[in-house]
């Protein structure tokens, strides 16, 4: 019998975290991606430190800011906290995130492959509805 093993995604990736560094306070974020010059820029290295610029170039080093799935689900629940609630859940495979306003149900739903995406589509798309 074959063992299965799941990688489940616990950061943002770099395109996300670029665009999420023009949206969230960078003193949000709670990781680093960091890249030196003979590696990919990407998910090669990681703190738990933040920087306090989009990317800064410390000589031959990159450091872009990225988002853990526990700062992401702290950002969404202290959005209005008293209007809006995230609720993250798996359902046939895939997972939903829905922000919900109490008394009038679910304002916006996302649903992906894993967590940390739906959190930055969720943001993504609370950005674009003008809720942040």
């Amino acid at each position: 019998m074959a063992t299965i093993k799941a990688t489940i995604k616990s950061y943002t990736d770099l395109s996300q975290s670029k665009a999420l560094a023009l949206i969230l306070p960078l003193g949000s974020a709670d990781m680093v991606h960091i890249a030196t010059a003979n590696d990919d820029i990407g998910d090669t290295l990681y703190t738990a430190e933040y920087k306090s610029e989009i990317i800064i170039n410390e000589g031959d080093t990159d450091y872009i800011n990225c988002w853990s799935l526990a700062a992401l689900l702290k950002y969404l629940s202290e959005i209005q906290p008293q209007v809006y609630t995230p609720i993250l859940f798996p359902s046939e495979g895939k997972w939903v995130l829905q922000f919900t306003e109490y008394g009038h149900g679910t304002v916006c739903e996302v649903s992906c492959d894993n967590p940390v995406d739906a959190c930055v589509d969720m943001i993504l798309k609370l950005k674009r509805g003008n809720l942040l």
